[in-house]
């Protein structure tokens, strides 16, 4: 039986998988090789040490409401969209109060992490840490790594000729960009439109002499802001647009999509996407249409390659006197110290029953936690994770024979191996993931059900956004403050809007009770369907990442 655990790692993951252990009775041993928590979104000035973390001004991309632990939403006065330095704040606030700190090792580091010589029976495995000098062994009875996949900066050279013999400016990753102030007066050229690519050729407008954005593949643009003010991701990720995604052919949701991307600024026109491209992404950003439009960032084709001081670009122009090539080209993953018989088992995250376990271990011991991309929270469906996993090592859930695992895998996992700079392709649907893994935990709401108990929270639910409190209403880890915080998740939303009130009375608690009363029979029929026809696998649609 699983008692003591290993976790790797005292970031989001790590800090949801101590919790989630605690929940489940086991006895949790956190390592984290820095001095503190937080992961990736504690910053430092430094980047010596080879770890990573944000630069000084990221601003989450997800609202705080749709980014929280389930049972521990944000405080009402912190603003929907959350600086990282508040983020952080927020990590503390969860620690603290679930009192996680006392099980976290600080300042030391997993060397190795290996099968015990009676591992088909017992499921143990060997962990040597080091810290101050000092190596130590331990035995724990399962292992749960919660590194994430921001941790090895992808760095191409070879896809830009030059760029290491002939080029005499500076180049670098975006891991090693901190602020804009090194970068003043320079003709910098950013590689890569990812959400950090974006940002950074944004940021440096303000200061750099001309920034120029070179992209090799389609991209939508989209701002945190939507309709009426409320934020893009509260907005559009709900059941009922994930039911219309389900129910209508692929094709027309793909049009629908593009014209309302479309509705903000035509892309074409920009040179940024063409409603005929099959290979496209999605990244965040308010202000990238103005900074193009205003001729601060120059968009530009892809490299071809690099002179002295220059870019060749494969549509022929050249952009002389470059002086920083700055390469925003992702992060690839990798488990220095799990032993090579155990790494060699996955590739990536689809060779992972759900994108989780290694099928052909012989005990289910070891949970890869956070090696997840979703068109939602990263961290929620992180958490869910580690709800499902500690659920497993307990002993409340069972995973199916590897077999049925391994077929599970093969069906999932895409046809073409992609570099990771085209991860975007293959983000999964938030929805569909959480959903899938809550219902492998026996903690997915079940709608129809609440249409006749309570529709009232229903409605919520199914029309409002998917927040993670919905995984709050049942089952195992049911938190008696979920419904209350589904129903008020609105008034924490505006309440930081309101330093300055105005008097704008209508009709629109009318108008609420009218649409709830409209959008009942809607709701039933949706319930109906899917519990009826469930949704095959999980959707590889491209979507906005929230």
């Amino acid at each position: 039986m699983v008692r003591r655990v290993a976790v790797i790692g005292a970031g989001v993951g790590g800090l949801a998988s101590i919790k989630c252990c605690l929940d489940e009775g086991l006895e949790p041993t956190c390592f984290e090789r820095s001095e503190d928590i937080g992961g990736l979104w504690r910053y430092t000035d430094s980047t010596d040490g080879g770890r990573v973390s944000v630069y000084r001004s990221v601003i989450t991309n997800t609202s705080k409401e749709m980014s929280c632990f389930s049972d521990f939403p944000c405080p009402e006065d912190f603003p929907s969209f959350l600086p990282h330095g508040l983020l952080l704040e927020y990590f503390r606030m969860y620690a603290r109060h679930f009192d996680l700190l006392r099980h976290i090792r600080f300042k030391t580091t997993v060397l190795s992490v290996r099968k015990r010589p009676d591992f088909p029976t017992s499921g143990q495995w060997e962990v040597v840490t080091e810290a101050n000098g000092v190596q130590e062994s331990h035995i724990f009875d399962a292992v749960m790594v919660c590194t994430g996949h921001y941790q090895e900066p992808y760095l191409p050279l070879a896809s830009f000729p030059g760029i290491d013999t002939r080029f005499k400016g500076h180049y670098l990753h975006s891991r090693e960009y901190r602020d804009m102030e090194a970068f003043r007066g320079k003709r910098v050229l950013v590689v890569g439109i990812g959400n950090t690519g974006g940002d950074l050729s944004v940021e440096l407008s303000h200061v750099a002499a001309k920034v120029f954005l070179s992209v090799k593949s389609s991209t939508w643009v989209f701002s945190r802001v939507s309709d009426h003010g409320f934020p893009f991701d509260m907005i559009s990720t709900t059941r009922f647009n994930h039911f219309l995604d389900w129910l209508l052919p692929s094709a027309l949701t793909r049009k629908i999509r593009f014209r309302k991307f479309n509705s903000w600024f035509n892309h074409a026109n920009y040179g940024l996407a063409s409603t005929k491209s099959s290979n496209f992404k999605v990244i965040i950003n308010e202000e990238l249409p103005f900074c193009l439009l205003s001729g601060t960032v120059v968009l530009k084709p892809k490299v071809k390659e690099f002179t002295e001081t220059s870019a060749v670009f494969e549509d022929g122009t050249t952009e002389e006197n470059i002086d920083v090539a700055l390469f925003a080209t992702g992060y690839i993953f990798s488990f220095p110290f799990l032993e090579e018989s155990v790494r060699s088992l996955f590739d990536d995250n689809r060779s992972l029953y759900k994108c989780i376990f290694p099928p052909q271990l012989e005990k289910p011991t070891l949970a890869i936690i956070g090696l997840v991309q979703l068109t939602g929270s990263v961290m929620v469906g992180t958490e869910m994770q580690a709800r499902w996993v500690t659920g497993i090592f307990a002993g409340w859930n069972k995973l199916p024979p590897t077999s049925r695992m391994m077929a599970d895998v093969s069906k999932k996992k895409p046809p073409v191996k992609r570099n990771p700079s085209e991860r975007e392709n293959l983000k999964m649907s938030f929805i569909s993931y959480t959903d899938e893994i809550a219902s492998c935990a026996g903690v997915k709401p079940n709608v129809l059900k609440l249409l006749l108990t309570d529709p009232r929270l229903a409605l919520a639910i199914f029309f409002g956004p998917c927040t993670p409190y919905q995984y709050r209403l049942v089952g195992r880890g049911k938190w008696s403050g979920a419904r209350d915080a589904i129903l008020t998740q609105w008034q924490r939303t505006l309440k930081p809007l309101r330093t300055r009130v105005v008097d704008d009375s209508s009709g629109s608690s009318s108008s609420w009770r009218w649409t709830c009363i409209l959008a009942l029979p809607v709701a039933l029929t949706a319930g109906f369907l899917l519990s009826k026809y469930p949704q095959p696998g999980w959707n590889f649609r491209a979507r906005p990442q929230l």
